[in-house]
């Protein structure tokens, strides 16, 4: 009789699951598709969804149980048994595992007459990647890896393929042991140099438990600081597919601030959350080194990348080849991890396009690195960009996040979050990060900010000045671009360059491009030193560096080389700056692939050649001078 009853149970959640998957708007799904372009997960056709359930066909998973030791990551084993196999057959990770239609909002303000899918697949996988002979034998056992996402995951066997699937066999239900845990700390500098943020993931609201970071040098007395809680709703989402089959819970997003840091100090700290019964839940113990005092004296290396999206450990959602180069670099960033003290993500980060679920995968995937150096961030396209939302681009590219995700995800140091504009002083560096996809020309809001951020660092104490942006608002070759005829974004260093060559900025740095490209000392189109590997004596110009191979897809090259082009690479990698005191810094470009050295250039000066006068970059003259 029990049997009886659980085999009814698991039908009727059967026939939700179809249900939920029934009948999605075509005319959505076709905007959705315009949104997203190679968007993995959008290549699957959930409104053409129909029911063909056969009780012979078999999908487990195990173990069901899951983070029993605490771990937020684990794989899982899923064998199949199919009466009527296809090479297209496809198997589905849903997360929360039952569909139930009763969640699903109604379309643009309009009760639904039927019932509609809810969220797509957190990813999936073709029945046949381990087992070529699938479409002969109908049994195949594929391996999925899950990270904690609060919620529990069933596994979907569909045939017809991703553009007509027919759902045929749903999974039992597999879970962490605890969904809600604090996960994925995201370290980021403060507003002022001896504050460090702690940003993480969990499935806590505040009512139900109290958010902290227990923390201290290492060795020593450990404190407590609290923190906030944000979220977002589906209302927040901008257009589909964030407010439709891409919208996914995002739990709660936890940012406490470590205050009063001693510089270069090593410290170690843990998440906490303390329940309404007085018991504790808490993350693993991490540590991270304090920023250097301004002006510091040290050794001091900075990380610089765009463009880098995520990538599954898995194989599953690449037959688009979506994100190629992601883990390479990110695998090479955790193995040097030692070798560098702080990274600036300049835009572009999981490419999610509005499928949030995404963004847990991303923030797990840099965890290694992010919970142990600041992880700078910066606005992309990707990020932002949403028609009739103030973006300064009107494209779609964002898949209707409109910057919500990425400013809520991640913390940085800026006096609104909703623009993505803010300083950072690292030791003997200054850097002034920008927002490509708000107006930067002169006048505006951000314009001023720039100038601000550039003309109040004290060069003897902080020698390296740097500008970076998302988009290529100084110089590259890239094809389209030279398409246009100007070798940069439009108005890019129009507006700026200006700025650039009166506060004397040592390099600027870009992504959106994504290969790598090193210009000579530049400004107005022409190089202001000869040489390529070495520069010395007054700053008159400004080295423009492209470093947006950091996992997407590569872009080319213009059939043109300029003669202010001196090295381009075609392929996925990272840069690195090293100040090792006030007259010395080098650049390197490495490779994702090997993390070897491509390209590299040293600048030794002293602090008169930053005085020093040039062309537009003098201090005006008085009679008083």
């Amino acid at each position: 009789m029990a049997a009886d009853v659980v085999r009814r149970f698991k039908l009727v959640n059967m026939i939700l699951l179809l249900l939920c998957f029934a009948s999605f708007n075509a005319g959505v799904f076709a905007n959705v598709h315009h949104v997203i372009g190679e968007q993995p997960l959008s290549k699957i056709a959930i409104h053409k969804a129909t029911l063909a359930l056969d009780i012979r066909a078999t999908i487990k998973a195990n173990p069901s149980l899951l983070g029993l030791k605490g771990e937020d990551t684990q794989w899982v084993t899923v064998q199949l048994n199919s009466p009527n196999p296809s090479k297209d057959d496809w198997v589905g990770v849903f997360s929360p595992a039952n569909f139930n239609s009763a969640t699903c909002p109604p379309e643009n303000g309009e009760s639904i007459s039927q019932p509609y899918i809810c969220t797509a697949p957190i990813k999936y996988k073709y029945a046949n990647d381990s087992n070529l002979h699938y479409a002969n034998t109908g049994k195949a056992v594929l391996k999925f890896r899950l990270i904690n996402q609060r919620a529990d995951f069933a596994f979907a066997l569909f045939s017809g393929g991703l553009s007509n699937p027919k759902l045929v066999s749903v999974s039992n239900y597999i879970s962490f042991a605890n969904p809600k845990a604090p996960v994925y700390p995201r370290l980021a500098q403060g507003k002022s140099w001896d504050e460090m943020t702690v940003t993480w993931t969990s499935g806590y609201d505040i009512d139900e438990a109290i958010p902290f970071v227990q923390w201290g040098p290492e060795g020593g007395k450990k404190t407590r600081s609290p923190a906030g809680t944000l979220t977002f709703s589906r209302n927040s989402m901008c257009g589909a597919p964030a407010r439709t089959v891409g919208w996914r819970d995002p739990g709660f997003i936890h940012t406490s601030f470590l205050k009063d840091l001693w510089p270069n100090f090593v410290y170690t700290y843990r998440l906490g959350h303390m329940l309404t019964n007085g018991s504790y839940v808490w993350s693993n113990v991490y540590k991270f080194r304090a920023s250097p005092f301004p002006g510091q004296n040290s050794l001091q290396r900075v990380i610089i990348f765009g463009d880098m999206g995520k990538a599954e450990r898995d194989g599953s959602n690449e037959y688009a080849n979506y994100q190629p180069g992601s883990l390479n670099t990110t695998d090479q960033l955790i193995k040097d991890l030692d070798n560098y003290d702080i990274v600036f993500h300049i835009g572009d980060m999981p490419y999610a396009n509005g499928y949030i679920s995404q963004w847990d995968q991303f923030t797990a995937q840099v965890a290694p690195i992010s919970s142990a150096v600041p992880y700078m961030v910066a606005s992309g396209n990707h990020e932002r960009d949403w028609p009739n939302t103030g973006s300064f681009y009107d494209t779609d590219d964002s898949g209707g996040e409109c910057g919500v995700l990425a400013e809520t995800m991640y913390y940085v140091p800026a006096e609104n979050r909703a623009k993505f504009w803010y300083k950072v002083d690292y030791g003997m560096f200054r850097f002034c990060i920008a927002d490509s996809e708000h107006d930067w020309r002169e006048g505006s809001e951000q314009y001023k900010f720039i100038e601000h951020c550039l003309a109040t660092v004290d060069r003897r104490k902080q020698p390296w000045l740097i500008f970076s942006a998302h988009r290529v608002l100084g110089y590259s070759s890239n094809s389209w671009y030279g398409l246009e005829g100007s070798f940069e974004e439009p108005m890019g260093r129009e507006s700026l360059q200006g700025l650039w060559q009166k506060y004397k900025v040592d390099i600027a740095f870009y992504g959106h491009v994504h290969n790598y490209e090193r210009s000579c000392p530049i400004y107005q189109n022409q190089c202001v030193k000869s040489g390529t590997s070495h520069y010395s004596g007054i700053v008159n110009g400004t080295i423009h560096i492209v470093v947006g191979g950091g996992g997407s897809h590569l872009s080319d090259y213009s059939d043109v080389t300029p003669n202010w082009s001196l090295f381009r690479d075609h392929d996925f990698g990272y840069g690195k700056l090293t100040a090792f005191n006030h007259s010395y810094l080098l650049w390197e470009y490495m490779k994702s692939s090997d993390g070897k050295v491509y390209d590299s250039f040293t600048i030794s000066r002293d602090y008169r050649d930053v005085l020093a006068c040039v062309h537009d970059g003098c201090e005006k003259i008085t009679l008083a001078t």
